[in-house]
């Protein structure tokens, strides 16, 4: 376990034996693993907390919300304060337990808290970047299947003549969140990184297309 995140094997053996096991596929420690590169790749550019933000990684998926439960948006106030509960009892000082928990409530879509430190930012970007490219995708199309979904609509794949519903068509949740997250990152560094892999989103849902017959 330690030996995927290396320089820092005493710190992430302490928070992840306090975490619960995985609650899916995509957001297993895999995720967490890729998150925490992002942010190695991110910080040799911009800078950042490399403890600060290794704990804030690794902590902020620690309270798991379906996607489809009325509570989503409150799922990342809800893993800052199990993080505040953490950190304290490894005896962190109060205030870089709550730049933790900053951004821990920050980096979530659905919550639409701003980012106010570069380590609220680095991790918000590290994090958006697994849910671009072919991550984004396998992701998606895993936790639609945990959800009941269908992959689209085969009355109207795209939605042109219907409100869009990623609750009931995997394709539509494109349309509805991974498309516009490229315009959304904060860093120089992410922003690069995330427009590589919107590309290869707008490849795959073109492809789709054409082979269900609807380009």
């Amino acid at each position: 376990m330690s030996s995927l995140f290396p320089d820092h094997q005493p710190l992430a053996d302490a928070l992840l034996t306090r975490l619960p096991d995985a609650f899916d596929g995509a957001h297993d420690l895999a995720h967490l693993v890729r998150v925490w590169r992002n942010v190695q790749t991110i910080v040799a550019v911009e800078g950042g907390d490399r403890e600060l933000l290794l704990a804030a990684t690794l902590l902020h998926d620690g309270v798991h919300v379906p996607k489809n439960d009325p509570r989503r948006a409150r799922a990342s106030r809800l893993a800052a304060e199990q993080a505040r509960e953490i950190l304290a009892a490894l005896e962190w000082e109060s205030a870089r337990i709550e730049a933790v928990a900053h951004a821990i409530e920050a980096h979530s879509f659905s919550a639409g808290i701003a980012a106010r430190t570069l380590e609220a930012r680095v991790l918000q970007d590290a994090d958006r970047l697994d849910a671009l490219g072919a991550l984004g995708i396998a992701r998606c199309f895993h936790t639609a299947g945990q959800m009941g979904s269908v992959l689209y609509d085969p009355f109207d794949p795209q939605a042109d003549d219907r409100a869009l519903d990623d609750q009931r068509f995997a394709l539509d949740h494109f349309a509805t969140k991974l498309l516009t997250l490229s315009g959304r990152f904060q860093t120089a560094t992410g922003q690069q990184m995330a427009a590589r892999r919107h590309a290869r989103l707008v490849a795959f849902r073109e492809a789709l297309l054409e082979e269900i017959g609807d380009a």
